[in-house]
């Protein structure tokens, strides 16, 4: 199986498994280009099938990490996906190990990640990882865990950060959506599916974009590719909430499950 490590060198002339073939996301597409280039410097690490498919790692280190948990001296496993035809071909040990591999090439005490406590869509398959030796650290209300794989004794144990924690966002009413350019549909569908869905059942949307690092280890959610809120509470991390035809779904599920 013969994988491609993306660097400064060959992004441009390379896909990043999502979104290259949907015009409509192509600025969003390259602004995750923009991101990943930054993200080299300070060693984030994007691995994938050398073929036109969905299955791929990303990870760096936990430090740098654009999500609000903290792991001093683990390596952070960002989007990691394995799909279609490609399942069931041993991609995900693969690119796991050599996630692993790195990590202990330098001296990291661990890998962790933000998963769903369920799954949960755009995140990584829970199960799954707990199946390959990842424990959990630690879980919110709102549905997330925080699990780790640890390679011997830590003296720091990852945790979310307390914003996380709170979960609080600063519109009550109406829907808020953040987001950040780690994922090439973000963007657009924020922007313009989730803003015209809104305003055509007339409800007020809060758009916040995650910018910096900072931003977004200080967000109120650990799911910074995109999280909707709804009225002050945590709806989903499924990005197609965002268009007309599944808005009303899937706020409707969340609320049947929400009310009991």
């Amino acid at each position: 199986m013969a994988y491609l490590t993306l660097s400064k060198d060959n992004i441009r002339s390379e896909h990043i498994c999502c979104a290259f073939s949907d015009k409509k996301c192509a600025e969003s597409y390259a602004l995750k280009k923009q991101w990943l280039t930054e993200g080299f410097d300070n060693g984030y690490i994007f691995q994938r099938l050398d073929e036109r498919a969905k299955v791929f790692i990303e990870y760096g280190p936990a430090e740098k990490a654009w999500v609000p948990v903290t792991a001093p001296n683990y390596m952070m496993i960002g989007c990691f996906w394995v799909s279609g035809k490609h399942k069931g071909k041993g991609h995900g040990n693969a690119l796991l190990q050599e996630a692993i591999d790195s990590a202990k090439s330098q001296g990291k005490d661990g890998l962790v990640t933000v998963v769903g406590t369920k799954k949960f869509h755009f995140m990584s398959d829970t199960k799954w990882l707990l199946g390959q030796g990842f424990e959990i650290c630690e879980s919110l209300p709102s549905g997330f865990s925080l699990i780790s794989l640890e390679f011997g004794s830590s003296n720091h144990r990852p945790h979310f950060n307390d914003c996380a924690k709170r979960g609080e966002v600063p519109e009550q009413a109406g829907c808020v959506a953040y987001y950040s350019n780690r994922c090439p549909y973000s963007e657009y569908h924020v922007k313009e599916s989730l803003a015209e869905t809104c305003n055509k059942r007339n409800i007020k949307l809060t758009s916040i974009k995650l910018e910096t690092r900072e931003h977004a280890q200080a967000a109120p959610t650990p799911a910074t590719i995109f999280s909707l809120f709804l009225d002050g509470q945590f709806v989903t991390t499924d990005i197609s909430v965002c268009m007309d035809s599944r808005f009303d779904k899937i706020v409707g599920k969340w609320r049947s499950q929400t009310n009991g």
